[in-house]
């Protein structure tokens, strides 16, 4: 049934604005993708006060629709526990371990984007329906601001690519921290890796000041095999993506890595890709068709290849930015070597588990959904302008965990970054 809304209605702020947020919740974008449902229909969202979506996908989000509860919202975990079972008749009473909690809190902003309509005499000479084209232009650069944004906080860096389609700064803007909203803290030292020629990959490292990494050090099907290894030999590891429907999630477990469209590109050049390309389709089908399994996305090994929008780069010269201690979040700095030049960067894969990210929504004033929308005239009506606005903020999941050595290590629960050479194009840096 088609849904009428009069004009002047007071409902239209309101189906605007759920409009909008069914769009960015279902856009068909990867970073889309990685969460799962919140609750549909306007009417379970204007009534839901604070709910959160399934731990098993990478995004974690939550919906905080109170007025007046301030500008964070709080997330919950469990901390994982060392426990054995009391045997036969031994006494169990009394040796009970307690469940130890840790809070997440994510800060939420409000990001507002304006588009002009133009005025009375601009309407009258152009044959561009200025509010039709204005609306989806302003959408789409809502949801590349919420894209880059997860992308930049998953992996723990924005890196220095830059052009016309990033709607984020590199991070010595002076605007960038307010952008991001939250913290991007960088990957925290048990979850931070690098390609290594010899050992396929090897924990982040620094010599003399620079990463140690070599022009040889890509991405490839050996680098890729030690990663898995690496998931299956480190204590506590990330958690396994359950995609609803899937048949086999719990037998043969699943991650993500997310690719720079540069590292994607050299291991497509792979002899078996369209294997691994056959063999996510496949998985799709046990999985009731769900749309990461398609498009430019591989299967090896229990780890699903998929490509980032954007690449998280690094060129000759700039700062990585890397937790050197187990027991601290201090971050310390290095540098890309200059003997990269124009021709060699380095690129960040993020491998990409369940409970990777914190995305609280709060709502607008406006709406009351986490989407606003608005349309002003001014200069005595001549002029109009629309606006598109969200509330939400960013926050990757992290806190220390006990190792089983009594020791508490900071550890990013669901991420873990790969970083890795990739050649540039010729003049990219020019």
């Amino acid at each position: 049934m088609n849904s009428h809304v009069p004009a002047g209605s007071d409902k239209a702020a309101f189906v605007q604005a759920a409009g909008m947020f069914a769009l960015a919740e279902n856009r068909l974008s990867r970073m889309g993708q990685l969460s799962g449902p919140l609750p549909k229909g306007e009417g379970k969202v204007a009534e839901m006060i604070r709910k959160q979506s399934s731990s098993d996908y990478p995004i974690v989000k939550c919906m905080d629709l109170g007025r007046g509860t301030g500008d964070e919202v709080e997330f919950q975990f469990v901390q994982p526990t060392k426990m054995r079972p009391i045997m036969g008749s031994r006494m169990a009473e009394g040796k009970g371990k307690g469940l130890a909690y840790e809070k997440g809190r994510t800060r939420v902003n409000q990001a507002r984007i304006p588009v002009k309509l133009g005025d009375t005499m601009s309407n009258i000479r152009s044959q561009v329906d200025f509010t039709k084209l204005a609306r989806p232009v302003a959408q789409s650069h809502a949801n590349a601001y919420l894209d880059q944004s997860i992308l930049t906080h998953i992996g723990g860096a924005r890196g220095f690519h830059d052009n016309i389609e990033w709607r984020l700064p590199t991070e010595d803007d002076p605007d960038f921290a307010e952008l991001l909203v939250n913290q991007v803290k960088a990957p925290t030292k048990n979850r931070h890796y690098m390609a290594d020629g010899t050992n396929g990959v090897q924990a982040f490292s620094v010599n003399t000041g620079e990463v140690d990494l070599a022009t040889t050090d890509e991405l490839n099907m050996s680098v890729v095999d030690a990663v898995r290894t690496l998931i299956e030999s480190l204590p506590l590891p990330p958690p396994a993506v359950k995609l609803p429907g899937d048949a086999a999630a719990e037998d043969e477990p699943l991650r993500a890595l997310m690719l720079s469209p540069a590292q994607y590109h050299a291991f497509a050049q792979d002899d078996d890709f369209r294997k691994f390309q056959v063999a996510a389709l496949n998985r799709a089908a046990n999985a009731k068709g769900h749309p990461l399994f398609k498009g430019e996305a591989g299967l090896w090994n229990g780890i699903l290849l998929l490509k980032q929008p954007k690449p998280i780069r690094f060129y000759a010269g700039n700062t990585i930015r890397y937790c050197d201690n187990y027991l601290t979040e201090n971050e310390s700095t290095c540098v890309v070597p200059a003997s990269f030049g124009s021709t060699h960067a380095v690129d960040r894969a993020i491998l990409l588990g369940g409970q990777t990210l914190m995305q609280a929504f709060a709502a607008s004033g406006l709406s009351g959904m986490p989407f606003f929308w608005n349309e002003e005239e001014f200069d005595h009506k001549d002029k109009r302008e629309l606006l598109i606005g969200v509330i939400q903020g960013l926050q990757k999941i992290r806190f220390a965990v006990d190792q089983g050595t009594g020791q508490k290590h900071w550890t990013d629960i669901g991420a873990l970054a790969v970083d890795t050479v990739v050649k540039l194009i010729p003049g990219e840096r020019a």
